[in-house]
């Protein structure tokens, strides 16, 4: 069965780090852009970061830009969310998705652009 996995969620201070990851199970990702996303309680969920198939370009939520990187890693199949200085305003469940087209199609923002979700990962960041 084809399905994103995410890992690397946790509790973490104002200010500290974490690491997500994805890992693709039963598919390959390699001609997608990948994505993050995250929904905190009472919220709809929202674009954090994409990547493209080769990782040359690279898109942010202002929310997150300069503080989150993310990366992929084709030959291993999974895709990667570095997030730094991390708020507690970063609390939510995060998302790794796979885009719905080979190409660019409809706006990164808009999750019914996306056609794979994983289960999401806990992030939580305490003041």
């Amino acid at each position: 069965q084809a399905q994103l996995v995410e890992s690397g969620g946790g509790l973490v201070q104002a200010g500290g780090s974490l690491r997500l990851s994805c890992a693709a199970r039963g598919l390959s990702n390699s001609m997608w852009t990948m994505g993050w996303f995250r929904q905190a309680p009472g919220k709809e969920r929202e674009f954090v970061a994409a990547i493209t198939r080769t990782g040359s370009n690279k898109s942010y939520a202002d929310s997150v830009q300069g503080r989150f990187t993310i990366s992929r890693d084709n030959a291993k199949n999974t895709v990667s969310l570095e997030m730094n200085n991390l708020k507690p305003e970063d609390t939510a469940v995060y998302y790794c998705a796979r885009y719905s087209a080979t190409y660019y199609s409809r706006p990164y923002d808009d999750t019914r652009s996306w056609n794979y979700w994983g289960q999401g990962t806990q992030v939580t960041v305490s003041s």
